[in-house]
C-alpha cells in the first residue's frame, strides 16, 4: 500500500475587481444571468456563463421544478446552450454565482458532481483546460482545468 496527497492548484481574489478583465466580465454575466433563475422552492439563485473560443458568451440560470429532480442546475443550463447553439466553437471558460434570496452568498459555489463530468466532457472536446470561475459575494476561485473540481472523473470515453 502507498499513501498519497492530493494537491488542488487555484488562485483566490478577494474582490471581483481584481479579476483580469476577461474573467471580471464572464462573472459579470454569470451575475447577471442569475435574473433568469427559477427557483421557488429552495429560493437559491445560480447564474452561469461560458466563454466561447471566438469570445461568444452564453448564459444559463438554474430551473427548478415541481416534479424534482427535474429541474436542471445553472452550470449544465449555459453549457447545453453553448454546445447546441455553437457546436464547433470549444469552451474556454465557465463563471459561476450563487445567491440566496437576492443576495449574493459570502463563499463560492460548487458545481455538483453532474455538473463536474458535463464540464469535463467539455473540456475534453475542447483539447486544452477549461477555466473555471466561482463567485461570490467574498472570494472569488479560480481553477484551471475540471481535475482540480473532481480529480477522479470518468476519462475513459
Amino acid at each position: 500500500m502507498e499513501k498519497k496527497t492530493l494537491t488542488i492548484p487555484y488562485e483566490e481574489y478577494s474582490s471581483i475587481e481584481e479579476l483580469p478583465s476577461e474573467d471580471r466580465a464572464l462573472l459579470e454575466a454569470a451575475i447577471d444571468a442569475m435574473k433568469g433563475s427559477y427557483a421557488p422552492y429552495s429560493h437559491f439563485n445560480v447564474g452561469a456563463a461560458v466563454r466561447l473560443e471566438d469570445g461568444t458568451v452564453v448564459k444559463g440560470a438554474n430551473q427548478e421544478n415541481a416534479a424534482y429532480p427535474s429541474g436542471l442546475c445553472a452550470e449544465r443550463t449555459a453549457m447545453f446552450a453553448a454546445s447546441s447553439q455553437y457546436p464547433k466553437v470549444p469552451m474556454e471558460a465557465l463563471a459561476v454565482v450563487c445567491a440566496r434570496d437576492g443576495s449574493l452568498m459570502i463563499n463560492p459555489g460548487s458545481p455538483c458532481g453532474a455538473c463536474r463530468q458535463v464540464m469535463s466532457q467539455y473540456e475534453r472536446l475542447s483539447r486544452k483546460p477549461l477555466r473555471i470561475i466561482l463567485g461570490s459575494g467574498g472570494p472569488i476561485l479560480v481553477f484551471t482545468g475540471v481535475e482540480s473540481l473532481m480529480p477522479f472523473m470518468f476519462n475513459d470515453l
